[in-house]
């Protein structure tokens, strides 16, 4: 069985080109943890510890989402710059 990091996250409530722009300039990763059958869930991850954790493919996370219950998720899709 795959391994399941713990990545803690925090709740977003700014959206946009701007917002998305500030949260990567201090150091975190802007994503939506789409359910069955419940609302999108907009968070901030810090950046290294995605990063390293989504390395592999098929990655399993479990995001700590402020002091909530723990959230399972699939990383389905990652944009990076191609220039970059």
């Amino acid at each position: 069985m795959a391994d399941i990091i713990t990545i803690p996250a925090t709740v977003r409530t700014t959206f946009g080109k701007g917002a998305a722009r500030r949260l990567r300039r201090d150091g975190h990763i802007p994503a939506v943890i789409y359910g069955h059958g419940q609302e999108p869930i907009h968070v901030a991850l810090p950046e290294h510890e995605t990063t390293l954790a989504t390395r592999t493919a098929n990655a399993l996370l479990s995001l700590d989402i402020e002091g909530a219950e723990p959230k399972l998720v699939l990383v389905k899709d990652i944009q990076k710059d191609p220039v970059k």
